[in-house]
């Protein structure tokens, strides 16, 4: 049995294809969230991704980013969106295929076998893992220290606590008010604008750029989602 992750907000398409694959053998779970999908990807085995580019509070070519950074696994972008600069970011931040919507589930099931071919799977039942890359930021809570490529970063009690709590919710959107309560050495008094200064220092530490970070991204009117 193939095992396939679909990324696609339209219930209704999903549902189609759902029902169109199964009889190939192939087994779709779909997401209609983005940071939800990603979190499954990253509990569950799956052989392939389909995504769509147009999703709910994350853009699909941002997915595209965080699933090749973290894995090698065939990615089938699926998507109404026809602009060849779409189509050609999609390829360059890591996608396998780009499947311009409407499209003939028959192509699509073609292009899953093909993908799979090429990476050498037994397409009848492998379920290849997702093998997650070598993790930049480690942290050592015995020696209260965290190191960034093997380096260790000289961060304050914090900075320590809020990064360590934030790598140990990767993949997960963490609040300020979460932050607050949870890292001993953050007072209960503390601001919001006060975590903000704070996460903004360790960002420089990281050597994150401003407007693409790597590790620590900034959810609108929430707090902060840490991914690596």
């Amino acid at each position: 049995m193939i095992k396939i992750l679909m990324i696609e907000d339209d219930a209704e398409l999903a549902e189609i294809l759902t029902e169109y694959l199964a009889q190939f053998e192939i087994e779709v779970t779909n997401i209609e969230d983005p940071f939800l999908g990603l979190s499954t990807l990253n509990t569950q085995k799956f052989d392939l991704v389909i995504l769509d580019l147009t999703l709910p509070g994350l853009d699909g070519l941002e997915v595209c980013k965080d699933i090749r950074k973290r894995y090698d696994i065939p990615i089938i972008i699926s998507s109404a969106r026809h602009d060849i600069t779409d189509k050609v970011e999609a390829l360059e931040r890591g996608a396998d295929d780009y499947m311009p919507k409407p499209y003939n589930p028959r192509e699509l099931e073609a292009r899953i076998r093909s993908l799979l071919r090429r990476k050498s799977n037994d397409f009848a039942s492998s379920q290849s893992k997702a093998k997650p890359k070598p993790k930049d930021i480690q942290v050592d809570e015995k020696q209260q220290l965290i190191t960034l490529k093997g380096e260790p970063l000289n961060l304050t009690k914090a900075e320590y606590g809020i990064l360590k709590y934030l790598a140990q919710k990767e993949g997960g959107v963490v609040s300020r008010e979460e932050l607050i309560y949870n890292v001993e050495a953050i007072s209960e008094e503390s601001s919001n604008k006060s975590i903000d200064v704070i996460v903004g220092r360790i960002r420089q530490k990281l050597g994150e750029v401003p407007k693409d970070p790597t590790y620590i991204h900034s959810v609108r009117g929430v707090g902060y989602k840490f991914t690596q």
